[in-house]
Formats: structure tokens, C-alpha cells, sequence
């Protein structure tokens, strides 16, 4: 019996995707993993059925090669996308450069979107699923999080939207609501900066801790959370499953809208009462 397959944007070693890559390996599929720059998957490298393909989920060009060298392979199905790469960002929303902000939203919303029109129609043979990994930033109004809270939730949006529209086509659409999960992307805001006549320069080291992740949240072991998301995807789960440190209780208490007593526990956590 052939392989079922699933292809995962963003599995540079030791973030979500590389987590994901891993357990679907170990469960016996044939996983096509992705980024923009293949040397970063050095430990998905020597696992066999392991395919890794070069794709920028802003650049058609790529996502067109990795359809058609999913198709080789498969012969034109594929079992299951899961739309992991994104980008994460802090900045206060006053001192957003608005290029940046619009690559971010190119890279977050607009990138698997085009990567999830583009294999639809291997997922439709396959009556596949699709997997948008979102995070509860989304439902959580954190300062210097909001334009990328807003990507999260935008993509969510739009990925229940397809669930619907995809229904007839026996093609199932699950959200990953992610929490707090111990990966590498802490570690990318060393030399974080605010502009120099920010209104916030005067916490910035507090706003430059929390992006490096010391802001003393507990996160969940990178294998534990894979293994349960692979679950819910491998049975067929839709609509959104909250896992990760802290997202049950988002899910079960947290209004993005209007929650005085989470206002004041943010305004606390991350220096503006300092202001």
C-alpha cells in the first residue's frame, strides 16, 4: 500500500513544523516538508520518506515546483496540507513601518492562502484536509502583538469560511489555535529596537524581554504538542482545536473584544502602567 502523504510549510529544525514533520514520519506517512531555505531541515535530512522542497509561501514560482513534485510522486493526490510557515512580530501598532507590516501580512494570510489554492486540487482527489496552524494571539489583545494578532485572526477567519466552502468536495479544514509551545522562535529578537522618538521607549527592554519570550509563561514541550495535533488531524477533526500552554483557557475565558480584568492584567504584564 502506498504511503499517505502530507506536505508542512515552515519545518526549520526544532520549530511547529519540525515537530509536526517528525510524528507524521513516525506514524507511517510520507511527509513533503518545506521552507525557503532546505538547509534548514538538517534533521529532517536523513529520514527516509522525507521529501524536502524549497517554498516561500510568497513566491507562485516555488508553490507551482512543490505541487508538481507532490504530483510526481503521488501521481496527483495529496492527503493533507498543513499551513504552518509564518512570521512573528512585535512592535507597538504607532511605530509600525507599514512595508513591514504589509510583507507580514503577505507572509501570515496571503502566503496559505496561495499555497492552499494551489494544492486543492490534489486534496480534492485525495478528499484531504487542510490544517492552518493559528495561535490564540488572535483572540487576545496583548500590546505590541496587534498587527500580528491580526494576521492570526484573519487567517482563522478566512480558513472557517473555506471549511464551509470546501464541504461539498469532501475536503476537511481544521484551525490549530496554538498556546505557548517551546520552539526557536523566541530566540529571533536579540537586537530588538523601537524607533527613537517612540512614546515606548521608555520600557523598551520590557517590550524587548517579552518578544525573547522572558515574560515567564510556561511553554509546552514541542513533541508533546505535536503528537496531540497530529491526532486530531489524522481523525478527521474540523473546526479548531485549542492546545498549547494557556489555550484552553483562552478558549474558556478570554473576550478579545472587551474584558476589564484582562485589560488590566495586560496593561500590568507588559509595562504600560509604567507609562
Amino acid at each position: 500500500m502506498p504511503l499517505k502523504t502530507v506536505l508542512i510549510t515552515g519545518c526549520s529544525d526544532d520549530g511547529i513544523g519540525h515537530g509536526l514533520a517528525t510524528t507524521f514520519h513516525q506514524q507511517n506517512y510520507h511527509v513533503f516538508a518545506t521552507t525557503r531555505n532546505p538547509h534548514t531541515m538538517s534533521k529532517l535530512k536523513p529520514l527516509p520518506n522525507v521529501t524536502l522542497l524549497t517554498l516561500d509561501v510568497t513566491n507562485q514560482d516555488q508553490i507551482n515546483a512543490a505541487v508538481a513534485a507532490v504530483q510526481s510522486h503521488t501521481g496527483g493526490t495529496l492527503d493533507i496540507l498543513v499551513n504552518n510557515a509564518g512570521r512573528n512580530h512585535f512592535m507597538p501598532v504607532l511605530d509600525e513601518d507599514l512595508e513591514q507590516t504589509r510583507e507580514l501580512y503577505e507572509i501570515n494570510v496571503w502566503g496559505p492562502v496561495r499555497v492552499t489554492k494551489a494544492f486543492v486540487p490534489l486534496l480534492v482527489r485525495g478528499r484531504g484536509a487542510v490544517v492552518f496552524v493559528t495561535s490564540i494571539a488572535g483572540y487576545v489583545n496583548v500590546p505590541f502583538m496587534g498587527t500580528y494578532s491580526g494576521s492570526k485572526r484573519a487567517l482563522e477567519l478566512m480558513a472557517d469560511s473555506l471549511r464551509l466552502e470546501l464541504t461539498p468536495f469532501n475536503v476537511k479544514v481544521l484551525c490549530i489555535v496554538t498556546g505557548a509551545v517551546r520552539t526557536m522562535g523566541q530566540t529571533y529578537f536579540g537586537d530588538f529596537k523601537l524607533p527613537e522618538d517612540s512614546l515606548y521607549k521608555p520600557i523598551e527592554a520590557k517590550i524587548a524581554a517579552q518578544a525573547r519570550g522572558e515574560d515567564g509563561v510556561e511553554r509546552m514541550d514541542l513533541m508533546e504538542y505535536s503528537r496531540s495535533v497530529v491526532a486530531q488531524i489524522v481523525n478527521g477533526e474540523t473546526g479548531r482545536f485549542w492546545y498549547g500552554n494557556t489555550a484552553e483557557r483562552v478558549r474558556d475565558g478570554i473576550s478579545a473584544v472587551r474584558n476589564p480584568v484582562m485589560d488590566d492584567a495586560l496593561i500590568r504584564t507588559t509595562g504600560l502602567d509604567m507609562l
